[in-house]
């Protein structure tokens, strides 16, 4: 028996051929995929109600305006070709060397990728031979060139940037405009960037600047279907800009970062169309333990030695938080600007979304549900406001950008001065009031305490040094003007600026009723509702002393003098036309806190009002936020209101408890500082002097907790967050 088995495997001949073995399916990423599982037929409806919402939202660039994509990139081409030649000439070299010069322009970012909407940036960089230089003939000689250009407008050179670049607006079209020198005295017509000679012999910012094309073409290599991961990448890119996370510069995420993110996703589930990968996007990060980083593909090293993402090696890497990795060498972290309170609002955001694309599977919901835009100045009770101005309109782009660039940096110091208990949420959106005559943009920035923190009677989060150090750090500017200049002021919920809201009305806060309250209890011990779902469910509690729920009509009086002369003359708190929430619930006017960081090394914090002795010497004064645990208020705070205060009658203080505003916070004006005499006038600023003080100084404002039968209730401020605004050192 076994002889004839043996026989019988041994009659098949030798040449016979033999069935052929199913070739492996690639894999895609570090790890293996979590499922291999296709779409159901409920799957592709989805997909296809995604698609025709995206559609509809406009995301699609239209056929003119691609045409007119591809003259512009065309244009610029030949511009940049004919500077290189020009400059060959002027540096002395041979006809024919000057005949072979050359230059290219390649895109990268959303263009490359093919996710770009309508009037998207294009991003572009401009390869160019070794003996062309970006420090001198690039930001120098080039920018004269196009400045020379009838089509380019709002030409701005930024060459201290992590990467240097050059952005422009060439017929209408926004332009970031990137230079890299290769090692090489002609660059070819088909230079291949994907190979890593192109990276021998150039410096660090040329490595920067020539990745982001090379990450890009790395990207669509290594994931499984492109088509579906642009439509998936198109979709979360919306929704990041709706919910207030696609700002790479204050410390969430840019372009490149949720390229990555959707990609590694893409991989993990290779067989989902855009609706499954939507959904598991957020399945995944919910879960995602970070700082475990996000890699496509594994850190490839090489001889050229560049530095590499290493935290084992680099102490440096160990620090960040979020890592998403590039997959082309030099792999790096893409994500280093998110900081610990971004990362914990991203984590939110992740949550929310997690929830609704559960609910739209379930068909409980729409795609509309998701894209819904997160409501800021209402998940939040008090605010940094940041306001600034220039001379005119190339100064103001100029300065905003650099301000903004800034802006996270004064994040990281709050976080490192406060041990991380103050949470500070930079909201990346730009605000201009249409009122003032000056240039201005404001930023604004969400405060509050970290969830969960045990509060002390008395303990005080004092960041008057951090914004002290965010000015240094402004002044720094290298381009500063006369002209330019920044208030950074603490506001409440109350305060904020009428021209933030759409047509510059304030988003009504309906009542709940008694039943709605039960359902969602909030405690004073760190169990309050996070700021998302604060803004999503509007949180607002209307009720009087015996739960019932009810609306009260706001009514204020202003007391001698006129408003004009306590708001500084800010057209949006002028007579006959206060906004409502300029005022609600405030029962004391103060003189104004907002701070001048104009680049002036003289500026002498020495004059200051004393809580102690009451006394103010300060006309231009300046104004830093310190918080507090504290719920208690002084005597004189309860008992008394200086001349020219805003006194709200009873129906204003039952309403005050009744909506629960004043739950868990309390801002007192106790100090002010004067600036100095070289804060405006010190640099001949002519522009700006009569316009600053009427219009910049944002009003101080003291809140009092009164419950309903119009008496101090202490119990309703034992968790106060933001207690004192000033420059002063603390006792």
């Amino acid at each position: 028996m076994g002889s004839s088995e043996g026989m019988g495997a041994s009659s098949k001949p030798a040449n016979a051929p033999s069935q052929a073995a199913a070739p492996p399916e690639k894999q895609y990423g570090v790890t293996k995929p979590i499922s291999m599982a296709g779409p159901s037929v409920a799957d592709l409806k989805r997909t296809q109600k995604l698609e025709k919402f995206l559609a509809d939202s406009g995301l699609y660039e239209g056929k003119e305006e691609a045409s007119k994509r591809v003259e512009v990139l065309q244009r610029l081409e030949e511009i940049v070709k004919n500077w290189v030649k020009q400059l060959t000439r002027l540096k002395g070299y041979t006809d024919q060397m000057v005949q072979d010069a050359n230059a290219l322009i390649v895109t990268f970012g959303s263009y490359r990728l093919g996710v770009h909407g309508p009037g998207a940036d294009l991003d572009t960089l401009c390869i160019g031979p070794s003996y062309v230089n970006r420090e001198h003939d690039f930001f120098y000689t080039l920018h004269e060139i196009l400045a020379a250009v009838d089509e380019v407008t709002e030409l701005q050179p930024i060459p201290d940037a992590h990467v240097p670049v050059m952005r422009f607006k060439f017929d209408g079209i926004s332009i970031d405009l990137l230079y890299a020198s290769i090692s090489r005295l002609v660059v070819p017509e088909e230079l291949d960037i994907s190979d890593v000679s192109v990276l021998h012999n150039v410096d660090e910012p040329t490595v920067r600047s020539l990745n982001g094309c090379r990450v890009a073409d790395q990207i669509l290599k290594l994931v499984p279907n492109v088509e579906y991961f642009r439509t998936t990448l198109r979709c979360l890119k919306y929704w990041a800009k709706r919910r207030g996370l696609y700002s790479n510069v204050t410390g969430f995420l840019g372009g490149v970062n949720w390229a990555l993110l959707v990609a590694r996703v893409c991989q993990m589930y290779p067989n989902a169309v855009p609706s499954m990968l939507v959904s598991r996007f957020f399945r995944v990060y919910t879960q995602w333990r970070w700082p475990n980083p996000v890699m496509l593909c594994p850190i490839e090293e090489n001889e050229l030695g560049f530095s590499l993402w290493h935290p084992r090696k680099n102490p440096r890497d160990r620090t960040h938080l979020m890592p998403i990795i590039t997959p082309a060498y030099p792999c790096m972290n893409s994500s280093y600007n998110v900081s610990t309170s971004t990362l914990r609002v991203m984590m939110e955001q992740f949550q929310h979304g997690n929830k609704i694309c559960g609910d739209i599977d379930m068909n409980k919901s729409c795609w509309r549900a998701l894209f819904e835009p997160y409501l800021f100045f209402e998940g939040y009770k008090n605010f940094l406001q940041i306001d600034i101005v220039a001379a005119d309109v190339d100064d103001l782009r100029n300065w905003k950008g650099w301000v903004e660039s800034r802006l996270r940096q004064l994040t990281l110091m709050i976080e490192r001065d406060t041990f991380g208990k103050l949470q500070c949420h930079p909201y990346p959106r730009e605000y201009i009031d249409p009122s003032k005559k000056c240039l201005h943009n404001a930023f604004f920035m969400g405060l509050q305490r970290k969830e969960g923190e045990v509060v002390q009677e008395g303990c005080q989060f004092d960041i008057r040094a951090s914004v002290e150090e965010f000015r240094h750090s402004v002044n720094s500017y290298m381009f500063w003007k006369p002209g330019m200049d920044i208030h950074v002021s603490h506001i409440r919920r109350r305060q904020i600026p009428c021209y933030v809201f759409p047509n510059g009305l304030k988003r009504s806060r309906p009542s709940r009723s008694t039943a709605q309250l039960k359902k969602s209890p909030t405690s004073f011990h760190g169990n309050e509702l996070s700021p998302t779902e604060q803004g999503e469910k509007n949180f607002k509690r209307k009720h009087d002393d015996r739960g019932m729920g009810q609306n009260v009509v706001l009514k204020k009086h202003c007391v001698s003098p006129p408003v004009d002369s306590l708001t500084g003359g800010n057209p949006c708190l002028h007579a006959g036309d206060m906004p409502v929430h300029a005022v609600t619930d405030c029962l004391e006017l103060k003189n104004v806190t907002s701070m001048s960081l104009s680049n002036c090394e003289q500026d002498q914090f020495d004059n200051r009002m004393s809580p102690e002795s009451g006394t103010e010497s300060a006309s231009n004064s300046s104004g830093v936020t310190s918080v507090s645990s504290n719920g208690g208020s002084s005597p004189e705070d309860v008992g008394s209101a200086p001349p020219g205060a805003f006194v709200e009658d009873s129906a204003m203080a039952v309403e005050a408890t009744i909506s629960g505003r004043f739950e868990d916070t309390t801002i007192y004006m106790e100090d002010s500082v004067k600036l100095g005499n070289n804060t405006l006038a010190g640099r001949n600023n002519d522009v700006l002097q009569n316009e600053l003080k009427a219009q910049l100084e944002p009003i101080a404002m003291s809140g009092m907790f009164l419950d309903a039968k119009g008496t101090f209730d202490k119990d309703t401020v034992q968790n106060t967050v933001i207690r004192r605004l000033s420059l002063t050192s603390t006792a």
